[in-house]
């Protein structure tokens, strides 16, 4: 049986906007993103949403709702209380385009820079052979469906503009930890990539991309902290440091 529900959305653009009220009527098992597509049916059809799939695969609807990144596909309207308001703005850490739509080009500019997988030049396409546990271990971090609520909830890039040209951010430091971690990529400058070009020292593991995954990736467990371990015995292990002086002054 429908009911209805109180709805504050965000409506702007670049320039600003500001919190408009509605009330729309909500069925039993209906997710925030079939709220979105009925004010736009009856109340407000200019409004700007981003969608693909509403299955929680595409990543596209991402937004933050009562002041918490979710996708708006996968956030059913059951958890909330009947009398609750609720409040739906975009991601707070990229630039608006219009409504509840962001600009997240800002990603795709961090994924190009990624050195690309590079399989061992002795082996054919069809030659490559893993144990498993490293199959399951980096299948984990392929999960991603590049939703960025993990980059819009890291407060490097969220509360800090000026850290975005030297910080990858959460998704991209899990990008480089698993091909650091596969067996079979033949770059060797995976970890100082991450230290020089990711900023990977600048995360300070406070673990909010983690709670925010839909995919339940252990983002900052099994990804950025192995990762920082591995930097740092590449930086600051005495006997590499030792052996580096001892290799230079031998070679000069």
């Amino acid at each position: 049986m429908g009911r209805d529900a109180h709805f504050r959305v965000w409506r702007g653009d670049a320039a600003g906007g500001d919190l408009q009220d509605y009330t729309v009527e909500v069925n039993e098992g209906e997710v925030v993103l079939d709220i979105i597509h009925r004010l736009q049916a009856t109340q407000a059809g200019d409004l700007a949403v981003r969608w693909n799939c509403k299955a929680g695969k595409c990543g596209s609807c991402s937004a933050e709702i009562n002041g918490r990144p979710r996708l708006l596909c996968m956030t059913r309207m059951s958890i909330f209380d009947p009398d609750e308001t609720i409040t739906v703005t975009p991601m707070r850490a990229f630039p608006v385009i219009r409504d509840l739509v962001t600009d997240v080009s800002f990603n795709y500019r961090k994924a190009r820079q990624i050195p690309a997988f590079a399989p061992p030049p002795d082996l054919a396409p069809g030659e490559y052979r893993m144990q498993q546990v490293d199959v399951e271990r980096s299948q984990e971090f392929r999960k991603c469906i590049e939703c960025f609520l993990c980059q819009n909830v890291c407060h490097v890039v969220r509360d800090h503009e000026e850290n975005k040209p030297a910080f990858a951010g959460p998704r991209f430091l899990i990008r480089a930890a698993e091909l650091d971690m596969h067996p079979l990529d033949a770059r060797t400058d995976r970890r100082e990539f991450a230290r020089e070009h990711q900023g990977i020292g600048l995360c300070n593991i406070t673990k909010c991309c983690t709670e925010v995954c839909p995919e339940h990736i252990k983002i900052t467990d099994n990804a950025i902290i192995p990762m920082k371990e591995r930097v740092v015995d590449r930086s600051y292990d005495p006997l590499v440091w030792l052996g580096n002086k001892l290799f230079r002054r031998r070679r000069d």
